[in-house]
This record gives C-alpha cells, structure tokens and sequence, in this order.
C-alpha cells in the first residue's frame, strides 16, 4: 500500500529543519539532526525529503512564500514612494532576523542552480514592480523625487536591506563588534536604510 505524506509531519519537519538551518547553516546541518528535532526517525525524514537539499530548498520556499506577498502589496499599493521605502524595511529586516539563513541560501543557490529562479516562480508569485515604477515616474513628475529610473531605485533598497545580513562576519571584523552590538546596529538599520535612502532621492 502506498504511503501517504502527513500533513503535521510535514510541518514539523520543516520547522524543526529551519531551527537547524538558521544555527549551523547548510552544510553544518544533518539530516539526523533534524530528524531528531522534529521526533521522527531518519527513515521517515528521507520518505518526505529524499536530501538536505530538497529539505532546504522546501523550507526555504516556505519562508519566502511569507515575506513575497507582503512585498508585493508594498509595491503596488496606493502609498508614497517614500512609505513604500520605510514599509519594504520596518517589514524586510524583522523578517530576516527572524530567518538569516535566507539571503546567503538565494546567493547560493543562484551561483549554483541557474533556474533556480524559474524554480521559485512556479511556486511564489514573485514581487512586480511595474506599479511601484509608475508612482516613482509620477512623484518626478511633480518634483516631489530627483531623476532615477525605478530599477535602480529598486536596487538600491534591496542592496542596502541585503548586504548587512551576508556580510555579517566581514562586518564585526571591520568595524570591531561582537554579536550583540552587531544585533543593535540591525535593530537600527529599520530606519537607518529608509531615511538614508530618502534623504538621497527627494528633491531639495
């Protein structure tokens, strides 16, 4: 008789396998080790996800399917340029506390699958900025923001929300903090990023 996939199981195996990952990372990771945490025997685990890397990838689709929407709606409600940059971070940053695994598995991932993207699009729908492009040419228009095209703008706020998080390590070591001072400056960045990002777009 064929097995069948539980759903219950299903989810504790994933959160007990994102617990995990966002401590030891990927390759730190064991299959064991999950297995235990979620109070199933190595068998079972391998019956739901054949190899870590599925595991991973499917845990990983599960927290971006949480974050994808939420980005969305921030770029094609009918709010300001300048509170969709403050909403993109006060929401994008606790997220990513919440799992820092996520921006080191996409750059991963991205180097090492091509399709990768492809992949995550059959699954997620993926944020749209057309609308998020046409309030921008509106708000120059009236000379509320200087020249910028939109992708760039985009870019921007993604890079500065992003970086802080994969180049952790490089960080402490330049500017001389521990984990804790480390975590404070994150804390920070919630309105750090947007009002510096503000700051450089805003007609004077």
């Amino acid at each position: 008789m064929k097995k069948t996939k539980d759903k219950n199981t299903e989810e504790q195996i994933l959160n007990a396998a994102e617990n995990i990952f966002q401590f030891k990372g990927m390759d730190g990771a064991r299959m064991q080790e999950i297995a235990d945490k979620a109070g199933i025997n190595k068998a079972m685990l391998h019956y739901y996800y054949r190899s870590k890397q599925l595991l991973f990838e499917a845990v990983f689709k599960k927290a971006f399917s949480l974050i994808a929407p939420q980005i969305n709606t921030i770029l094609n409600d009918d709010s300001s340029i300048e509170d969709k940059i403050k909403n993109f971070t006060s929401n994008y940053i606790p997220f990513i506390i919440k799992h820092p695994y996520l921006p080191n598995f996409i750059f991963q991932e991205l180097n090492r699958n091509t399709e990768f993207v492809s992949e995550i699009q059959k699954n997620i729908e993926l944020p749209n900025i057309n609308k998020f492009k046409i309030k921008l040419n509106a708000e120059i228009e009236k000379g509320i923001i200087i020249p910028i095209k939109a992708e760039q703008l985009f870019i921007n706020i993604l890079a500065l929300n992003i970086f802080p998080f994969i180049a952790a390590p490089l960080i402490k070591a330049i500017t001389k903090i521990d984990s804790e001072a480390y975590q404070q400056l994150i804390e920070d960045r919630k309105t750090e990023v947007s009002t510096f990002i503000i700051n450089s777009i805003k007609s004077k």
